[in-house]
């Protein structure tokens, strides 16, 4: 029997998703190789949160990568995340920084915690081995493998790659999702979802007596008519990061990119009817303020995450607005499930000696399509939702703490609460129907 090569695999893309696939694959003997069209990885942005679900989807995936973001992470003071009236409270004639509580969650210990995004992604590069990642690497198309040749990759500066499968990590403007779904295919593109948000970090010297400890050591969400904020610690609580949410009826006016400079007078006077906090809050943001489209799959949803031996995972897949802060966590749902459907194929190709690598290929990305599109796609529609009843948009719950408590309460658990040893079962159940004729 000819020796069985081992699957290679081509990961476009260097952000969070596509870095923890690799080092899922990594741990799990399967090559790889990373085609990163910047001139470093990096991550743009500022605080990233994970759940409960992402993290432990990332001990599944690679313990590293969850040590990386607990070395990172900052702890909450509280086990709750607070959803309170963005209005404030008075004090006779003196308005103060208080404000009314309208609910909680319970997280957990040390559950829900943030970190800074650049300093995640780089204790994830630090885990991947040498010369692994290809730099200004565009893609420009894919060609379509005949039977069990391998996949050609093309990229814009005229160079090519082979692998056995590609995945991709491209973000929320995909490439790789424009040739599985077709480049007139709406699907391919996002949608603005008529909301922006200025985001920024402030030093913790500079909140905290502004705002007092209680305000800045956990995750608050201050709630108003048609613009709420979100505020958590980072950095090991030196800096709190700001996510300020508003309600733009109009376009995005800007073609090729999705955020701009900002004007910070013109933030500050989207939030001047709320309170004493937040009011604060945007006046101790930095000058040089960015505003961040917030664009997302809703509209149009993918009717697959794949097409033969290509595949899609993470923003590329089912970007989602950010207002469950569980976007990120997604895409390491699907790395775990790849990494795991990739490991049986491989198995597969050892012990059926004659079957097509094509065919076993295919079986999984077939069951990585299964096992992810739904829940993916709940979590797009949810988060749309969400980010209308924080803002008192959303008929069914308007403005009352009661409806909202209830409503933030079931959306958060479904998906906080995921099993990820069932996933992992599904995984494997769904591929071994599917793989079964290659072992007869």
């Amino acid at each position: 029997m000819a020796e069985v090569k081992p699957i290679e695999v081509a990961i476009i893309g260097g952000g969070i998703t596509g870095l923890a696939l690799a080092l899922g694959l990594q741990r799990r003997s399967i090559p790889f190789h990373i085609y990163e069209r910047a001139s470093s990885l990096r991550e743009i942005g500022a605080g990233i949160g994970f759940t409960p679900n992402a993290e432990r989807a990332m001990l599944a995936l690679d313990p590293r990568i969850h040590q990386s973001f607990k070395s990172v992470a900052s702890q909450n003071a509280s086990d709750w995340f607070q959803y309170v009236d963005g209005y404030g409270s008075v004090d006779g004639d003196k308005e103060t920084v208080d404000e009314a509580s309208l609910f909680s969650l319970y997280l957990g210990e040390r559950g829900f915690e943030g970190c800074h995004r650049a300093q995640f992604l780089k204790c994830l590069v630090d885990c991947l081995p040498e010369d692994c990642v290809t730099y200004g690497a565009q893609l420009e198309t894919i060609v379509d493998p005949v039977g069990d040749e391998r996949v050609v990759m093309k990229f814009h500066d005229g160079t090519t790659a082979e692998a056995d499968m590609v995945i991709g990590c491209d973000g929320i403007r995909s490439r790789v999702r424009q040739l599985i779904l077709g480049e007139d295919n709406p699907a391919s593109y996002p949608g603005y979802s008529h909301k922006k948000a200025y985001r920024g970090l402030i030093p913790m010297e500079k909140a905290l007596p502004a705002l007092g400890e209680a305000k800045v050591n956990t995750r608050f969400m201050h709630l108003g008519q048609d613009a709420h904020a979100l505020t958590f610690p980072v950095a090991g609580g030196t800096l709190m990061n700001v996510v300020a949410f508003v309600t733009d009826p109009g376009e995005w006016p800007y073609a090729d990119k999705l955020s701009a400079p900002a004007d910070k007078n013109e933030a500050i006077a989207q939030f001047s009817k709320f309170g004493g906090a937040v009011r604060t809050i945007m006046s101790l943001l930095s000058e040089n303020l960015d505003e961040w489209a917030i664009f997302d799959y809703y509209d149009h949803p993918a009717s697959t995450y794949y097409k033969g031996r290509i595949s899609i995972a993470g923003d590329a897949a089912h970007a989602s607005a950010p207002h469950h802060g569980a976007g990120a966590g997604a895409g390491i749902e699907d790395a775990t499930v790849l990494a795991a459907v990739i490991e049986l194929a491989q198995s597969t190709l050892r012990e059926s000696g004659t079957a097509s690598k094509s065919d076993i290929l295919n079986a999984a990305f077939e069951t990585y399509n299964t096992v992810r599109l739904e829940r993916s796609q709940w979590l797009v529609e949810s988060s749309r939702i969400l980010g209308e009843l924080y803002d008192w948009q959303h008929e069914p719950t308007g403005n009352d703490k009661d409806k909202c408590s209830e409503e933030v309460y079931w959306r958060s658990h479904k998906i906080w609460d995921y099993d990820i040893d069932e996933m992992l079962q599904q995984t494997t159940e769904e591929y071994r129907k599917r793989a079964v004729i290659f072992l007869l």
